[in-house]
């Protein structure tokens, strides 16, 4: 399992001990650090079957910033991948990569307390 992530994030805290203290082996991707592409960040939208706007976190500053709620609507779904992959903070966490299936948000802690 991949595990993506920012370790500021209190969700991202929890999820990540919930698996720690689930003994599941997972790789930790700092999504500050090491952030995604955009081709990863469509083969993840892919593998989720998500609409592309539920990868962006509608709690963070530079979403709310940019005032996405209102633009996001007449973006093409390039300039919303080439927008996620530019400002990594605008990615929902965690994500989580179990055997292809990809979980987003609240999806991974429901996913991981079913294991």
């Amino acid at each position: 399992m991949k595990l993506v992530g920012y370790k500021s994030c209190n969700t991202c805290k929890k999820v990540e001990k919930l698996m720690n203290d689930k003994n599941l082996e997972f790789d930790y991707r700092e999504i500050d650090k090491d952030t995604l592409n955009k081709d990863e960040l469509k083969k993840l939208q892919e593998e989720s079957g998500l609409e592309v706007k539920k990868f962006f976190n509608t709690c963070s500053a530079p979403y709310k910033a940019n005032n996405l709620k209102d633009k996001l609507k007449d973006m093409s779904e390039d300039e919303k991948f080439n927008m996620l992959a530019e400002e990594p903070m605008l990615i929902k966490r965690p994500i989580l990569i179990d055997d292809n299936t990809v979980y987003v948000g609240p999806d991974v802690k429901k996913h991981i307390e079913n294991l």
